[in-house]
């Protein structure tokens, strides 16, 4: 399993190379909350249309809500893909 956070994605998109996470990797998981990030009113209106009709390769799947005084300072994205990554030892975590 391979695990994104928003950042990579929304930055790939905005730079037209998107396609480049199926050719690396088969298939991304994100968590909801990732993608809810990616539809946030303030992200970018490129990265709000490719989120909302997501390609077969990308996974969603939700998370359990963790109390982790370390990851508490993190985006709701970042923990929740840091906790999905370690839940189901994710090869990668990007």
């Amino acid at each position: 399993m391979v695990v994104s956070n928003t950042s990579p994605i929304s930055y790939l998109v905005l730079i037209g190379e998107i396609d480049l996470l199926p050719k690396l990797f088969e298939t991304v998981t994100i968590p909801i909350a990732v993608r809810d990030e990616l539809l946030h009113p303030d992200a970018p209106e490129l990265v709000k249309a490719w989120i909302a009709v997501p390609p077969a390769w990308l996974n969603l799947h939700e998370t359990p809500q963790i109390s982790d005084e370390q990851l508490d300072r993190l985006h709701a994205g970042e923990k929740a893909a840091i906790v999905l990554a370690e839940q189901h030892a994710a090869k990668l975590l990007i």
